[in-house]
């Protein structure tokens, strides 16, 4: 019986793609190239399975695709995949669930640091030799540890964050979810608010919601209003989930003391972005997930997930909106 045809779109260690020549008929792109619709289109006409990561799945490249059964994300996110689109055209979208948790709760932790402790402030001073003796109360940060931490989206990034946040550093954790999750309020000792009432008591907010039609600039200029003076916000979730405008006049005004941001409205970061030039903002690549272990991983996941639809015609890591 002949191999389903499959697509490597995203470099993936090679054992993950030996893995998936066993499987299936497989066609491993060029990465010298830019990976998008135009150098991709005569490549995927056959495809009947692929594995991506930020590569667009929408009606447009389906019209080149006809044959394309599933699109498996390296990543646990998928807002890259038109659902609906898909749905049409009975096309399957998988995603990477529980891959990257602990990961990425270590890099929001990271962020949280950086920005009230002020971390690449005062390593470009150091750097530059502006470290002299005397009097550095002007380099002095906030306390992270017994503050008040604000998460929205409790989901398993939630919960990694708020371990630690309880756990390690004592923070008085608060949370807001479209439904309270009561077990895990007993297992950390957290609190659960309605969405004004963390905004209001956070010393840190930190969102870790998936990006919907629904979450789409969950945090705007009334948002951000209702909080503390002198607080923090952390996004590692997705750009858009905060208008990324209002964040940035929040930032100007001294309403805010700072923020730690891993994702953005535009990725790349536009060069013109006020938030480069804000020595109070951290900013990183998108790169959360980014170790070599979690990514090995959640392309191993993408690879089984994507066998196991043309194999068996299912997967346990079909999103949500698909099963």
């Amino acid at each position: 019986m002949s191999k389903p045809k499959a697509v490597i779109a995203y470099p993936v260690p090679e054992d993950v793609v030996e893995f998936v020549r066993e499987h299936c008929d497989l066609k491993v792109l060029d990465f010298s190239k830019p990976v998008n619709l135009e150098t991709i289109k005569d490549e995927i006409r056959d495809a009947e399975g692929m594995v991506i990561l930020g590569l667009r799945i929408d009606d447009q490249l389906l019209d080149h695709a006809p044959k394309l059964k599933v699109a498996s994300n390296i990543t646990v996110g998928y807002n890259n995949c038109d659902v609906e689109a898909m749905k049409k055209r009975s096309v399957l979208c998988t995603h990477s669930p529980g891959v990257l948790d602990e990961t990425v709760a270590d890099f929001v932790m990271g962020l949280m640091i950086s920005a009230a402790r002020r971390l690449p402030e005062l390593d470009t001073f150091t750097k530059e030799g502006k470290w002299v003796k005397g009097d550095m109360s002007e380099l002095f940060g906030r306390d992270v540890h017994h503050s008040t931490l604000g998460i929205i989206g409790m989901g398993r990034i939630g919960e990694a964050v708020a371990r630690r946040a309880k756990f390690g550093f004592e923070m008085d954790v608060i949370y807001y979810n479209r439904s309270r999750k009561e077990a895990v309020e007993k297992e950390l000792g957290i609190t659960y608010k309605p969405m004004d009432e963390l905004l209001a008591e956070a010393d840190f907010l930190v969102t870790l919601t998936p990006l919907t039609a629904e979450t789409a600039h969950l945090i705007g200029e009334r948002e951000l209003d209702l909080m503390k003076e002198g607080s923090f916000v952390i996004n590692a979730s997705r750009g858009p989930v905060i208008d990324e405008e209002a964040l940035i006049k929040a930032l100007q005004s001294g309403k805010l003391a700072g923020a730690g941001l891993d994702v953005f409205e535009k990725e790349p970061l536009p060069k013109d972005s006020p938030l480069l030039s804000m020595k109070n903002v951290v900013t990183t690549p998108h790169i959360a997930a980014g170790t070599h272990q979690t990514m090995a991983n959640l392309a191993w996941t993408a690879a089984r997930s994507m066998v196991e639809v043309l194999e068996t015609g299912t997967s346990k890591n079909i999103v949500p909106e698909m099963k």
